[in-house]
């Protein structure tokens, strides 16, 4: 049993700061160690929040699109200091991050074409394949019990990988289907929300929580329109400005879409951000787009903050403005910037009324569905990605009712990347080790192999 948390009103400032910097300089390992850490802290040792709140608030962050973590942190800071409080814990999650992730985009720009470079980048691909597919059997051993779960996860995989269905579109359709089941069987279905980490019912959270007050839900109010005007304003002016074609243009759009429909965390949305920043738009290539994931992995917070290592390279190459280093950089921070802003938007207008969200089974099976259609999303991830390292050509394979289905050509199958995948497979899944351990050995292991083969 935790003991009482102390009023937020008893909680100095300063206190919070502190700890914020130092859950954003440690919040590795993707959105679970990155929970757990916060959990430890704010929980179990500075006992600011006792665990009913904790999970009440988590369970609204797993509703909402965006990453679950960084809004969470922005959940309690807002709740211990109000809107001063949401915006520092959000922006001090993202910050160190950021300014690590776009440090290494601007070596691996200025220095990845160089033998050492590609080196390292050869063997965190393998170490990225490894870790993509870990969180896939986690995730998965988590979520898809039943019967109801499983089938969905299996037709989100289809939908994306054989129909080419877009991401938002087998998003928005699980959803809904769990709204509908949970309406038409009263609730009682294999759906539950207890998909989150650590595992919680809604109805755990007892309501016992001291009323907000008027003053902080129209404080928060105003913060959510402030943030949601600074939003449109950027779209706008880009728009009017450099025009509808413009990369900064695009970048915004894009990433403002994928802001509103990423529901289930990095690793779901990447197979989204890859087949349209390979495909559609050109930005970078399949194997730039593991180099990037590689770089994110190494570092703390958000793993969403890929989509920054995109934004520069789309850019650095199109943009024409010249010096190019200078049009990545603006081309990351505009990415960073319509990526996460919209994450306090939804904090900041939905905290004050988390509240009328506690035991509602429709929109828990709803959560619940989306948990298990992410499975099927990831899956198709671990695919696209495994296809495109361990092979060098790829072709697409008409099937019925003008579907095609894209297929390795076997016999340009990379060998030494094979083994290397391999031995991080070893390491991830015998040895256990960490992520961070897995990547710093595998970048070595890549750089003397390539310098071998050369």
């Amino acid at each position: 049993m935790n003991s009482p948390a102390p009023a937020a009103d008893n909680i100095p400032f300063s206190d919070a700061l502190a700890v914020w910097w130092h859950i954003g300089l440690l919040s590795f390992g993707g959105p679970a160690g990155q929970i757990a850490l916060m959990h430890r802290i704010i929980v179990d040792e500075k006992k600011w929040l006792d665990e009913a709140r904790f999970l009440h608030a988590l369970n609204y962050c797993m509703l909402l699109p965006g990453p679950e973590a960084q809004q969470l942190a922005s959940y309690i800071g807002w709740l211990l200091h109000g809107v001063k409080g949401g915006l520092v814990a959000g922006c001090l999650f993202i910050l160190p991050g950021a300014v690590a992730m776009l440090g290494l985009t601007w070596v691996y720009v200025l220095l990845g074409d160089l033998s050492l470079i590609e080196g390292l980048f050869f063997g965190l691909k393998a170490a990225v394949l490894a870790i993509v597919v870990q969180a896939l059997l986690r995730i998965g051993q988590r979520v898809l019990w039943g019967r109801l779960k499983p089938l969905i996860a299996m037709l989100a995989f289809l939908g994306l990988y054989m129909a080419a269905l877009p991401f938002p579109l087998v998003v928005m359709g699980a959803g809904v289907l769990g709204w509908i089941a949970a309406h038409q069987l009263g609730g009682e279905t294999q759906l539950s929300a207890s998909a989150s980490y650590p595992p919680s019912d809604p109805s755990s959270c007892q309501p016992d929580c001291p009323p907000i007050p008027a003053s902080k839900t129209a404080n928060a109010l105003k913060a959510a329109s402030v943030c949601a005007v600074l939003w449109l304003l950027t779209l706008a002016a880009l728009w009017f400005w450099r025009g509808q074609s413009d990369v900064f243009t695009e970048i915004a759009v894009f990433f403002s879409k994928m802001a509103v429909v990423t529901f289930g965390g990095a690793y779901a949305v990447l197979a989204y951000v890859a087949q349209q920043g390979v495909e559609h738009y050109q930005w970078l290539q399949p194997g730039e787009m593991l180099d990037g994931l590689g770089l994110a992995e190494t570092t703390p917070g958000p793993l969403i903050l890929v989509t920054q290592f995109t934004g520069f390279l789309a850019a650095f190459r199109q943009s024409g403005v010249e010096p190019a280093l200078m049009a990545g950089t603006l081309g990351a921070l505009l990415t960073t910037w319509v990526t996460f802003l919209p994450c306090f938007v939804w904090i900041f207008a939905g905290a004050p009324f988390v509240e009328s969200l506690r035991g509602n089974r429709r929109l828990s099976a709803a959560l619940a569905a989306i948990t298990a259609a992410i499975v099927g999303v990831i899956a198709n991830l671990a695919l696209w990605f495994a296809i495109n390292v361990l092979f060098s050509e790829t072709r697409r394979l008409p099937m019925i009712a003008g579907i095609d289905v894209l297929v390795p050509e076997w016999v340009m199958i990379d060998l030494p990347m094979a083994i290397l995948c391999a031995i991080a497979f070893v390491m991830i899944f015998m040895f256990r080790w960490s992520v961070i351990k897995t990547l710093a050995i595998m970048a070595l292991v890549g750089a003397v192999t390539r310098q071998i083969l050369m």
